[in-house]
């Protein structure tokens, strides 16, 4: 890998993958950090998503931009239903996610949130899906058969107080941690201010690439249910300090 902080260089002669997966068979981590937008900051108006995504030298792998209308974003908040395309450096569109609206709620196990991933758009290569728990976070990572390849578990807290917040990735029957993703503490300013975040995804290395795009959906899908503020959290927070 050449050209730190460009882009990363796709790898070639990768048999048996979806084209533009071929970046996530050379990485065993993905850092994800979200564009500051300052309208949004400055007035609590929610704005489209977006997002760099690069490997652990820092070079750039994907760029994602979510698909959502301005009605839903500002009703809806954390809950809203949205798509996001996840484009290369050439802007062609690598991988699809799609969140449906759903409850967030313990009280409703039969309508829990989900995460929909294609690659290339339009073919499934698996789901994010959350499992009913009255306390810590629990989500199952299917194949596109609808087997469950990985478990996701969340902590009861999901609180970030100056410090990284830990998703564990398990293995299918939930015995032994294979990786995790992290909503990493992204400074004071940033916290109380603005929904921008930062995220850190490791994963093995030898992983099916369409299972580490999956786990890019469930990363996405974790930042919208516990990490995207609802409208107006940053005006109340701003007001608090005054």
């Amino acid at each position: 890998m050449k050209n730190k902080g460009g882009w990363m260089n796709i790898p070639q002669g990768i048999p048996n993958c979806p084209p533009g997966l071929e970046y996530l068979t050379m990485i065993d981590q993905l850092l994800v950090h979200q564009k500051v937008e300052i309208l949004e900051a400055l007035t609590g108006f929610e704005s489209k998503n977006k997002f760099t995504i690069k490997n652990s030298l820092g070079q750039k792998v994907y760029y994602a931009v979510e698909e959502s209308d301005c009605l839903t974003r500002n009703c809806c908040g954390p809950l809203r239903p949205f798509d996001m395309q996840i484009l290369d450096n050439y802007r062609n569109e690598i991988i699809h996610l799609h969140r449906p609206l759903a409850c967030d709620s313990c009280c409703f196990p039969c309508c829990l949130q989900s995460m929909e991933v294609s690659s290339p758009p339009g073919t499934i290569v698996g789901t994010v899906e959350q499992e009913w728990s009255l306390f810590c976070p629990s989500f199952a990572i299917k194949n596109a058969s609808g087997d469950t390849v990985l478990r996701v578990e969340g902590p009861f807290c999901t609180m970030s107080i100056c410090g990284d917040v830990e998703f564990k990735i398990m293995s299918s029957d939930g015995s032994v941690q294979v990786g995790k993703i992290s909503k990493q503490w992204s400074g004071l300013i940033r916290e109380m201010f603005t929904d921008t975040d930062y995220f850190g995804i490791t994963f093995p290395m030898d992983l099916d690439a369409r299972m580490k795009a999956v786990m890019l959906g469930a990363c996405f899908l974790i930042d919208a249910m516990f990490f995207e503020k609802a409208k107006g959290a940053g005006e109340a927070a701003s007001s608090s300090m005054l």
